[in-house]
Protein backbone atom coordinates (compact mmCIF):
# COMPACT_ATOMS: atom_id res chain seq x y z
CA UNK A 1 0.00 0.00 0.00
CA UNK A 2 2.51 2.37 1.34
CA UNK A 3 6.42 2.39 1.13
CA UNK A 4 7.85 1.43 4.38
CA UNK A 5 9.38 4.39 6.46
CA UNK A 6 12.47 4.69 8.73
CA UNK A 7 9.96 5.32 11.62
CA UNK A 8 8.64 2.30 13.86
CA UNK A 9 5.37 0.74 12.43
CA UNK A 10 2.29 1.55 14.13
CA UNK A 11 -1.28 0.36 14.57
CA UNK A 12 -3.14 3.20 12.80
CA UNK A 13 -7.04 2.57 11.87
CA UNK A 14 -7.92 2.59 8.13
CA UNK A 15 -11.24 2.24 6.49
CA UNK A 16 -11.88 1.73 2.96
CA UNK A 17 -15.06 4.15 0.83
CA UNK A 18 -15.42 4.52 -2.60
CA UNK A 19 -13.04 7.77 -2.24
CA UNK A 20 -10.24 5.87 -1.50
CA UNK A 21 -8.46 4.77 2.07
CA UNK A 22 -8.69 7.02 4.88
CA UNK A 23 -6.84 7.09 7.98
CA UNK A 24 -7.94 8.14 11.62
CA UNK A 25 -5.92 11.24 12.76
CA UNK A 26 -5.53 10.98 16.66
CA UNK A 27 -4.77 14.83 16.99
CA UNK A 28 -7.83 16.14 14.90
CA UNK A 29 -9.62 13.23 16.00
CA UNK A 30 -11.32 12.25 12.58
CA UNK A 31 -10.59 10.26 9.11
CA UNK A 32 -8.57 11.97 6.59
CA UNK A 33 -7.55 10.56 3.24
CA UNK A 34 -4.52 8.62 3.12
CA UNK A 35 -1.56 10.27 0.91
CA UNK A 36 1.69 9.60 1.02
CA UNK A 37 2.39 12.57 2.64
CA UNK A 38 -0.53 11.87 4.99
CA UNK A 39 1.15 8.36 5.58
CA UNK A 40 4.48 9.85 6.77
CA UNK A 41 2.51 12.51 8.78
CA UNK A 42 0.06 10.09 10.93
CA UNK A 43 3.30 7.59 11.18
CA UNK A 44 5.51 10.93 12.70
CA UNK A 45 2.84 11.61 15.09
CA UNK A 46 2.95 8.22 16.68
CA UNK A 47 6.54 8.33 16.78
CA UNK A 48 6.38 11.55 18.63
CA UNK A 49 3.86 10.60 20.89
CA UNK A 50 5.28 7.13 21.73
CA UNK A 51 8.59 6.99 21.29
CA UNK A 52 9.32 10.47 22.20
CA UNK A 53 7.05 11.02 24.84
CA UNK A 54 5.43 14.31 23.47
CA UNK A 55 2.09 15.24 24.82
CA UNK A 56 -1.10 14.58 22.27
CA UNK A 57 -3.00 17.84 23.74
CA UNK A 58 -0.22 19.94 22.87
CA UNK A 59 0.35 18.84 19.16
CA UNK A 60 -1.63 20.54 16.24
CA UNK A 61 -2.37 19.66 12.83
CA UNK A 62 -1.92 21.97 9.85
CA UNK A 63 -2.01 24.82 11.57
CA UNK A 64 -2.84 27.78 9.80
CA UNK A 65 -1.02 30.68 9.23
CA UNK A 66 -0.21 33.58 7.29
CA UNK A 67 3.06 34.56 5.23
CA UNK A 68 2.89 37.56 3.21
CA UNK A 69 -0.91 37.81 3.03
CA UNK A 70 -0.56 33.71 1.85
CA UNK A 71 -2.64 31.20 3.81
CA UNK A 72 -0.13 28.25 4.58
CA UNK A 73 -0.37 25.31 7.02
CA UNK A 74 2.41 23.92 8.63
CA UNK A 75 2.13 19.99 9.43
CA UNK A 76 2.86 19.33 12.34
CA UNK A 77 3.30 21.82 15.47
CA UNK A 78 3.83 21.15 19.03
CA UNK A 79 3.17 24.10 21.64
CA UNK A 80 4.11 24.69 25.20
CA UNK A 81 2.23 24.90 28.10
CA UNK A 82 1.76 28.21 27.71
CA UNK A 83 0.63 28.24 24.33
CA UNK A 84 3.74 29.14 22.56
CA UNK A 85 5.02 27.25 18.99
CA UNK A 86 8.12 24.92 20.48
CA UNK A 87 8.21 23.04 17.20
CA UNK A 88 7.05 23.12 13.94
CA UNK A 89 7.36 19.81 11.69
CA UNK A 90 7.39 19.70 8.10
CA UNK A 91 6.31 16.31 6.34
CA UNK A 92 7.01 15.12 2.65
CA UNK A 93 5.76 12.22 0.76
CA UNK A 94 8.71 9.66 0.63
CA UNK A 95 9.41 10.30 -3.26
CA UNK A 96 10.11 13.94 -2.32
CA UNK A 97 13.47 14.48 -1.74
CA UNK A 98 14.92 17.05 0.95
CA UNK A 99 16.16 19.67 -0.24
CA UNK A 100 17.33 23.32 0.19
CA UNK A 101 13.56 24.62 -1.20
CA UNK A 102 12.24 22.24 2.00
CA UNK A 103 14.57 23.60 4.64
CA UNK A 104 13.53 27.48 3.20
CA UNK A 105 10.19 26.32 3.52
CA UNK A 106 10.34 25.66 6.94
CA UNK A 107 11.92 28.77 7.20
CA UNK A 108 9.63 31.10 6.25
CA UNK A 109 7.11 29.18 7.76
CA UNK A 110 8.86 29.76 11.45
CA UNK A 111 9.21 33.79 10.87
CA UNK A 112 5.68 33.34 12.30
CA UNK A 113 6.63 31.37 15.08
CA UNK A 114 10.13 31.77 16.40
CA UNK A 115 9.69 27.68 17.29
CA UNK A 116 13.06 26.56 19.18
CA UNK A 117 13.38 23.32 16.89
CA UNK A 118 12.72 22.32 13.61
CA UNK A 119 11.87 19.00 11.89
CA UNK A 120 11.91 18.24 8.09
CA UNK A 121 11.17 14.63 7.56
CA UNK A 122 9.92 12.51 4.14
CA UNK A 123 9.81 9.12 6.47
CA UNK A 124 13.00 8.10 5.27
CA UNK A 125 15.17 11.00 6.08
CA UNK A 126 14.52 13.31 9.11
CA UNK A 127 16.59 16.37 10.16
CA UNK A 128 16.23 17.90 13.40
CA UNK A 129 17.71 21.65 13.98
CA UNK A 130 17.47 23.91 16.88
CA UNK A 131 17.34 27.85 16.21
CA UNK A 132 19.52 30.04 17.94
CA UNK A 133 18.17 33.66 17.67
CA UNK A 134 21.03 35.57 19.22
CA UNK A 135 23.18 34.25 16.95
CA UNK A 136 20.57 34.10 14.05
CA UNK A 137 21.42 30.71 13.14
CA UNK A 138 20.50 26.47 13.42
CA UNK A 139 22.73 23.53 14.83
CA UNK A 140 21.44 20.40 13.20
CA UNK A 141 21.21 17.72 15.81
CA UNK A 142 22.36 14.39 15.43
CA UNK A 143 18.65 12.89 16.45
CA UNK A 144 14.96 14.51 16.90
CA UNK A 145 14.98 14.96 20.75
CA UNK A 146 12.33 13.82 23.10
CA UNK A 147 9.91 15.67 24.76
CA UNK A 148 11.94 16.32 27.93
CA UNK A 149 15.12 17.84 26.16
CA UNK A 150 12.91 20.08 24.41
CA UNK A 151 11.75 21.85 27.38
CA UNK A 152 15.59 22.57 28.48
Amino acid sequence: MFPKLNLPQYNLKYKETEKGIYVFDIIRKKYILMTPEEHVRQQFIHFLIEEKKYPKGLLAIEKQLKIYKLTKRTDIVLYNKNGNVNLIVECKAPKISISQETFDQIARYNMNFKAKFLIVTNGLNHYCCKADYENNSYTFLKEIPNYTDILK
